[in-house]
């Protein structure tokens, strides 16, 4: 067993050929018992090669394929799995840009505040169905804010007020800067609660969009362009362009079909308890883990 520190920068390297037919299993430190079960499925097919700890998991470096049955089996019993090969590298710069509502955050903002302004249920309706990919994100987007019309705009800091952060998450942003990593939102949601995370926890670069107010009411109206999939992709290389990060160096997570795009863009994309649709079209998902589950990944670079 190597003891790993993620604020280490020691590294032993593997023969290529194993990491190109090897991959990571991880879950939370709670029964052992799990781990040797879901390996015996499998004989001789899988071999150990490694294992550390990562804030409380259990990190496993299997050799083997990583088939679709594998991986089926691995999701049932509660773990999650990632293929080692393309795994960018910790110890050198990199980007990471998160998707905000259910990604970074534990809510959707626009329900919330839909919620508060008594459309609650309305408006959760439509968010269900533009995140299954079945409304288009603008058109829908749109038609939320709209509902919003002549809602007391104090209602923005009541969310706030109850926002929770997505477990793990300030521990990876912790992390990652550590490391010289840069971390950014591209969010379809709202600057509001996309500032108040760039403040909290010192991101690098946030965008998302803007609620028109005016008089202390908002007027159902959205002030300049629409923060979209496309936007998103383009936030994704204008960010590296910015702070000279190698394309291999570039993460995206995302929960929902507005992020496939930059998903696909990116050198490692995340489905992060996504939708079905994503999840379908995502080489990466994170089923179980909560947001430690990145780091769980790369820190296979650190071996």
């Amino acid at each position: 067993m190597l003891p790993l520190s993620l604020i280490s920068n020691k590294s032993i390297y593997l023969n290529n050929n194993i990491s190109l037919n090897s991959w990571l299993l991880y879950r939370r430190v709670s029964n052992t018992q799990k781990i040797i079960d879901y390996k015996n499925q499998f004989g001789n097919n899988i071999k150990f090669l490694n294992s550390w700890y990562v804030d409380g998991y259990k990190v496993i470096h299997l050799s083997g394929p990583l088939t679709k049955h594998i991986t089926k089996l691995a999701h049932q019993a509660g773990f999650d799995v990632a293929p080692y090969y393309n795994i960018p590298t910790l110890n050198k710069p990199g980007l990471l840009i998160m998707d905000m509502d259910s990604t970074a955050i534990q809510i959707e903002c626009i329900d919330a505040l839909a919620e508060l302004a008594g459309y609650g249920n309305q408006v959760a309706e439509i968010t269900k169905l533009t995140m299954l990919g079945e409304l288009d994100f603008k058109t829908s987007l749109y038609k939320r804010v709209s509902i919003l019309n002549g809602a007391d705009a104090n209602i923005l800091q009541q969310v706030l007020d109850k926002v929770s952060l997505m477990p793990g998450l300030t521990r990876l942003v912790y992390i990652l800067k550590k490391f010289g990593w840069h971390v950014a939102i591209a969010s379809g949601g709202f600057t509001f609660c996309a500032n108040y995370l760039s403040q909290i926890l010192h991101l690098s670069y946030i965008i998302a969009n803007e609620l028109e107010i005016y008089r202390g009411k908002l007027t159902g109206k959205i002030i300049g362009k629409i923060i979209d999939a496309q936007v998103k992709v383009e936030t994704l290389y204008n960010l590296t362009q910015r702070y000279c990060i190698a394309p291999e160096q570039t993460i995206a997570i995302g929960d929902g079909a507005n992020d496939l795009p930059m998903l696909k863009a990116a050198a490692l994309g995340i489905a992060y308890h996504a939708k079905p649709i994503v999840n379908e079209q995502t080489n990466v998902i994170i089923c179980h883990a909560d947001l430690i589950g990145v780091l769980c990944i790369l820190s296979g670079s650190l071996i």
